[in-house]
């Protein structure tokens, strides 16, 4: 396979400039962003960065979020987090609200602890998107506030700023150590699935193989297979498939990217290599797909 040609932000300013929105940071470090000054609709193709995301987002009409190997489309509220360095893409639609804050973990270089132990949700394996009833959106709301009144009204590099926010992270891990309390009690079968997904959302591009999972679960290749298969009555291998033909599926609707840029996106050969794929598992080629989505 050629190497894929997925962007790889390390500016937030850039990766701003490629949504693309009209703001600028002037804190490399920091961002704040509300998404109500920005109405336009956006589909973000695979890329990765490494800088940290949290969003808490409601929405009258469509937002993907890819989670779980599943496309949600959300039409309220839900709270998400994201760590660096993993491969995301997102679709978001006109009349979507909410605040996006994108940091760096060198703006937190003052503390002592793991951050990753302080605060799990940016933990892949954990969970890290929270669907909310709109009383608990409205519960989150003035905490997000607190920080983005004081990005937006002092010097974004004040100390303030920064204890705000370290206190949105804090009051943030309390709410979902309570959601996560709230869960029903699952039993380690389904444990290892959601694993399992989980690893295969953000690694479908680089990791092809049911093996290579099973190494990053520590598990064997076949007991995974057996426990997947059994969990979901569908195969291990097929999870990773359908989540590169649901992004092969976006690319084609909404970019202008040709069949060949498309393929050497998601890591293929040739177009002809990628052709044939997408074919075996939708039973259409990737020309007449765009096709039949440009004409309904």
């Amino acid at each position: 396979m050629k190497e894929k040609s997925i962007p790889f932000y390390t500016s937030i300013n850039d990766f701003l400039e490629s949504i693309p929105v009209n703001h600028r940071t002037k804190n490399p470090m920091f961002y704040c962003i509300r998404l109500e000054e920005h109405k336009d609709e956006i589909y973000k193709a695979p890329f990765r960065r490494d800088f940290f995301f949290i969003g808490l987002i409601t929405s009258n009409g469509k937002t993907n979020v890819i989670y779980n190997n599943q496309d949600d489309h959300i039409k309220e509220s839900f709270l998400t987090f994201q760590c660096s360095n993993l491969i995301y893409s997102f679709y978001k639609e006109k009349n979507t609200e909410g605040y996006l804050i994108y940091f760096k973990q060198e703006y937190f270089n003052f503390l002592k602890f793991d951050f990753f132990n302080e605060f799990p949700f940016f933990n892949i394996l954990n969970i890290n998107l929270f669907q909310l009833e709109n009383n608990k959106y409205q519960e989150l709301v003035p905490v997000f506030e607190e920080v983005f009144k004081s990005y937006e009204n002092i010097d974004v590099f004040s100390k303030v700023t920064t204890h705000k926010f370290l206190a949105l992270l804090y009051n943030l891990k309390e709410f979902t150590k309570i959601q996560n309390e709230l869960q029903p009690l699952i039993n380690s079968s389904h444990s290892i699935t959601n694993q399992y997904l989980k690893l295969v959302n953000v690694h479908y591009l680089e990791k092809r193989t049911v093996k290579e999972y099973a190494t990053l679960l520590n598990i064997s290749a076949s007991h995974l297979s057996k426990t997947v298969k059994t969990e979901t009555n569908k195969k291990a291998l097929s999870h990773i498939n359908g989540r590169l033909i649901k992004e092969a599926k976006s690319l084609i609707q909404f970019t202008n990217l040709s069949i060949a840029e498309i393929a050497h996106q998601l890591g293929f050969s040739d177009a002809s290599n990628f052709g044939n794929f997408f074919r075996k598992h939708t039973s259409t080629s990737p020309l007449t797909f765009r096709k039949n989505y440009t004409t309904r």
